[in-house]
């Protein structure tokens, strides 16, 4: 398939077409004037003619030779209908075209749309998915205004889906179900592509994730649920992946201090102690980079509803299920930072468990501890330096 600008479908006045009426043109003055003189248009010619120019918009969608449309053709098109609504009982073929309307997106979608997109996967996929889905949004402009009287007039009586409406739905209910679980996981497995250090379009991605949007006419829950749910579970899945194999790098050392002895296993002691605070300010600093990367991400492509709720997945995975960990661990957590004056990386980790739940709880508490500590040692020095100088032994 090709993609199909609107402005290879015809003329200028493409934005002006719903105000326009009958009465406007005065080559049409005749038929109004005669209303009840012309001749009865019987359901299976005036289809037939508006076949003819449903198909004409199926060729341009398509890519295929076509002259574009002219203001004689839509005028024509138009008309058609018009008559065909305006005819007295039994002539009047409103509902017959309404539904007639509905039938020519099923049949397109599913002869020539499902085709295309089924024979292609991944990337490939998610590109003929967005051609598709930006040539439906043409074709539903168009045909929505060949029919136009019928959304004027019957639609609004009967209290109808509108014109707009069903073509819509009958992507959402033809296409969008069958594709939107394969678009989903090649959506997934892109942003995962991204986040191992992958270059992606991420303006496919947008378009993609507009469609999750656009497919439920207002609300999100398509988007919600065929794809930021999962999208979300696969986000916390990967980070906490990422988390294990970070905290993993600092078990094997411990391991074997605990089977070393003697001058050895006091060397090994100081080199591991340096290793284990290594690694505890490494997965602090990844935490925060990776934050600021799923909030581009979001910025880029995904929703803006989608933010808090990512960053939640991350900040729980790389923050609080190793939380004691971090935090508590003898030689390289929040105590050793502390004692050790390391500013930076206690602003750092003020920085990242300030933005969670209850996060700065535990650090208030080792805080405490520490103080606590720092002034009994200060108190219990300046009592032994007194002591000695007046020669009394020290406790």
């Amino acid at each position: 398939s090709h993609c199909c600008p609107v402005e290879f479908l015809g003329f200028s006045f493409l934005d002006l077409l719903p105000e326009l009426h009958l009465r406007h043109f005065k080559w049409l003055g005749l038929l109004e004037s005669k209303m009840n003189d012309r001749k009865i248009i019987e359901l299976e010619q005036g289809w037939e003619f508006m076949e003819k120019g449903i198909t004409k918009l199926k060729r341009i969608l398509e890519g295929l030779p076509e002259p574009p449309f002219s203001s004689e053709d839509y005028m024509m098109l138009y008309t058609t209908i018009y008559n065909m609504c305006t005819q007295k009982p039994p002539h009047d073929y409103s509902q017959q075209l309404y539904d007639n309307y509905k039938q020519a997106f099923v049949d397109y979608l599913k002869d020539t749309v499902l085709p295309s997109l089924r024979e292609k996967h991944d990337e490939f996929m998610l590109r003929e998915l967005v051609n598709r889905w930006s040539n439906h949004k043409v074709m539903v402009r168009w045909l929505s205004r060949f029919f136009h009287y019928l959304d004027r007039y019957f639609i609004a009586r009967r209290s109808f889906p509108s014109l707009s409406e069903v073509g819509y739905t009958c992507f959402r209910e033809l296409v969008y179900q069958e594709i939107s679980g394969k678009a989903k996981d090649a959506v997934i497995a892109l942003i995962d592509v991204e986040r191992e250090g992958g270059q992606i379009d991420r303006a496919l991605l947008k378009n993609v994730l507009d469609i999750f949007v656009d497919i439920g006419m207002g609300p999100m829950d398509y988007y919600e649920n065929d794809f930021e749910t999962p999208m979300l579970e696969d986000t916390a899945a990967y980070y906490s992946r990422k988390a294990s194999s970070w905290i993993l790098e600092d078990s094997c050392p411990e391991y074997m201090l605990k089977a070393s002895f003697g001058t050895v296993s006091k060397l090994l002691s100081y080199f591991l102690m340096v290793k284990s605070l290594f690694y505890i300010l490494l997965l602090f600093m990844q935490s925060e980079e990776r934050l600021k990367k799923e909030k581009d991400r979001v910025d880029h492509y995904l929703h803006s509803n989608s933010e808090q709720k990512v960053l939640e997945k991350v900040q729980n995975e790389l923050l609080l299920v190793y939380e004691n960990q971090l935090l508590e661990k003898e030689n390289s957590g929040c105590r050793a930072l502390l004692k050790d004056d390391k500013v930076e990386d206690l602003s750092r980790m003020y920085r990242l468990y300030s933005k969670v739940p209850k996060g700065l709880e535990p650090i208030g508490s080792i805080f405490k501890q520490h103080i606590t500590d720092e002034g009994t040692a200060l108190v219990q020095q300046a009592e032994d330096a007194a002591l000695s100088k007046v020669g009394m032994p020290q406790l």
